[in-house]
């Protein structure tokens, strides 16, 4: 994970960090039999850590319409604050499940706040919230966008997410 806060998934190689955790390089095959392995352990941590923020910011914002927009604040801001590891994390982890964003915290969030939204229409709603939180994280990895906070809170928000409800919340039709 250090040597990812230090430069981009293909730098990193097994014998340099075999070197600087001073083992030999045949050490580290021990644990990972390349660096295909080593990547996709790498990514499996990132999902989980994602998770965990998402989850705790869910938690926080109290569940509901708010919850389900903090997890997608959770996530662009996840994606800042570990570059290296979001892009490795969506480069090299598992994609091969039979659900559509993965068998992990973050896809079982999204499901379960998409089911309980848009019921029928889930698997729409799961894309869209998505497409949002990737597309704006990417953006502002890639220096399209700034890396906001009040641009993510006004991008992700529940008036933007679930319009329809927050008319009926406040009176409006």
């Amino acid at each position: 994970m250090e040597a990812l806060n230090r430069s981009d998934a293909q730098s990193v190689s097994l014998r340099e960090l075999a070197r600087q955790v001073g083992v030999s390089p045949t050490a580290v095959y021990r644990h990972f039999p390349d660096k295909k392995a080593l990547l996709s352990a790498l990514a499996h941590e990132g999902i989980n850590r994602l998770g965990e923020a998402q989850a705790e910011a869910s938690r926080a914002a109290g569940g509901g319409a708010a919850g389900f927009a903090a997890t997608g604040r959770a996530y662009v801001r996840f994606a800042l604050a570990h570059p290296a590891l979001f892009r490795l994390t969506f480069m090299h982890g598992d994609h091969d499940t039979d659900q559509p964003f993965g068998d992990n915290e973050p896809a079982r969030l999204l499901r379960t706040y998409a089911e309980a939204f848009a019921g029928p229409d889930a698997a729409r709603l799961q894309l869209q919230a998505w497409a949002v939180a990737h597309g704006l994280a990417m953006l502002m990895l890639d220096g399209m966008l700034p890396g906001d906070d009040s641009l993510i809170d006004a991008v992700i928000d529940t008036q933007t997410l679930f319009p329809a409800q927050s008319r009926s919340q406040s009176g409006q039709t």
